[in-house]
């Protein structure tokens, strides 16, 4: 694509000098720097010619000529980056040489995230992986390191998001009369392994419905882990390690069900159908915009009951009416980390609510959510529906203004919006960790204290 007359007419605004790269004679890359001026009545650049006989750029032969421009910023790095680079051939007329840009490339940080334009890079990237394999007769893909890219796949710092409505209903359990050291320890690593797998396989469905292709601002909490999308890992690898994740959580499942009733089947069940029909065929809940509902059940009421049955073996009101502010909050994560992927979404046909609704009823709706869930922690603790300690998640609530304020201000930039989504993620494990503390403060006060007060029961 030839540049425009208005890109050509601004370079000599935002760039103060050309370099003017070419194969010399012997076949060798040089490059030469220069002042230049842009004619974009003509479409041509005209360029001071280089001094010396011994390197001149080729006249009638494709050069390729760069403006660029840099900021550093000392101890942060570097802003303000963008650069302009044209192709064509150079004509020599009053001792300078003129350049009729035949195509161009560009970029302005200003115009385009980094990230943005790393991402849009990436189908080309694997063009050249592959154009490299057929030309060295073996498989040449991108590499990460074993740890990292395990990391990556799993997205295993998202745990947390298990951690908490298990340890929740453990908790209630023990202030109730039932603990076993062990039997919470199988239930948070069967928790785990299904929560892995179902990472793992949402990746598999988001590739190949084409939302991860379309998708060109993933974010460090958004856009999953596109380690296939990356060419990182093989589509077949990745179903293997999900089913792998699968085995193991639904062993333990079977397991727990055998030591402590087979009413616990029925709850992880629904937890297992609902991760995998969250992304997968033919249902693809978050497609339909119930990916938020499909979260909060899952990482909410099924996980907190069923950690609560395998202490308890019965199920009770108590440890549902517990995790329903964290299944909130859970959702709110998703809820808030799809803002960025809207575009994406939208092009792969993932109706999101996001998507589906504007601005203002996205925002309105996170505050209502947020209000919500903490009268919830107040009314249920207050009336003694829950532990009374649990006031204490009352704490949590002002890390959720600054993900209000950068939701208004910043809906329609993804990397401005990042830091209020590891914010959003910080309130839901806060708020979880201090449900968590309250029922432990009931719990020691209901063992050191023959009556305990009714503050602390």
């Amino acid at each position: 694509m030839k540049p425009s007359p208005e890109l050509l007419a601004g370079l000599g605004d935002r760039f103060e000098h050309a370099i003017i790269a070419f194969m010399d004679d012997d076949g060798y890359p040089l490059s030469v720097a220069t002042d230049f001026r842009a004619d974009a009545e003509r479409g041509v650049v005209t360029l001071r010619a280089v001094a010396g006989d011994e390197v001149q750029p080729p006249e009638d032969e494709q050069v390729n000529v760069v403006f660029s421009h840099i900021r550093p910023q000392p101890g942060i790095g570097y802003d303000e980056r963008r650069y302009v680079s044209l192709w064509g051939k150079l004509q020599r007329a009053d001792g300078e040489l003129v350049l009729s840009p035949e195509r161009v490339l560009q970029w302005d940080e200003q115009e385009m995230p980094f990230f943005e334009f790393s991402e849009r890079g990436v189908p080309q990237a694997r063009r050249y992986f592959e154009a490299l394999s057929a030309e060295t007769g073996r498989e040449v893909r991108p590499k990460l390191a074993f740890g990292w890219l395990f990391l990556r796949a799993t997205r295993l710092p998202f745990l947390s998001a298990t951690f908490v409505p298990v340890l929740l209903g453990i908790a209630v359990a023990a202030l109730r009369g039932g603990f076993s050291w062990w039997l919470a320890l199988l239930t948070v690593v069967g928790g785990a392994s299904i929560h892995l797998g179902i990472n793992v396989m949402n990746d598999v469905f988001d590739t190949r419905s084409g939302a991860d292709a379309a998708n060109v601002n993933p974010t460090q909490f958004s856009g999953g882990s596109r380690v296939i999308h990356y060419g990182l890992v093989g589509m077949r690898s990745m179903v293997l390690l999900a089913a792998a994740f699968y085995a193991v959580g639904i062993g333990i499942g079977v397991l727990l069900a055998a030591l402590r009733g087979w009413d616990l089947l029925w709850i992880g069940v629904a937890g297992a159908l609902i991760g995998v029909f969250y992304t997968a065929p033919p249902l693809r809940l978050v497609h339909r915009g119930l990916g938020e509902v499909a979260v909060a059940v899952g990482f909410g009421p099924i996980m907190a009951l069923g950690a609560y049955f395998v202490q308890a073996r019965h199920y009770a009101l108590e440890p549902l009416l517990a995790s329903i502010p964290v299944a909130i909050l859970i959702a709110l994560i998703l809820y808030v980390n799809e803002v960025p992927d809207r575009p994406g979404d939208a092009l792969a046909g993932k109706r999101t609510l996001p998507v589906r609704f504007s601005k203002e009823t996205i925002v309105r709706g996170y505050e209502a959510s947020v209000v919500l869930t903490f009268a919830l922690i107040a009314v249920f603790a207050i009336s003694g529906l829950t532990a009374r300690p649990t006031l204490l998640a009352l704490l949590a609530a002002p890390l959720a203004l600054p993900v209000r304020r950068a939701l208004w201000e910043s809906y329609d930039q993804p990397y401005a919006l990042m830091p209020a989504m590891g914010k959003n993620i910080q309130l839901h494990l806060v708020t979880g960790l201090l449900l968590i503390v309250g029922y432990v403060i009931a719990i020691v006060a209901d063992h050191a204290l023959s009556n305990p007060p009714f503050f602390l029961s």
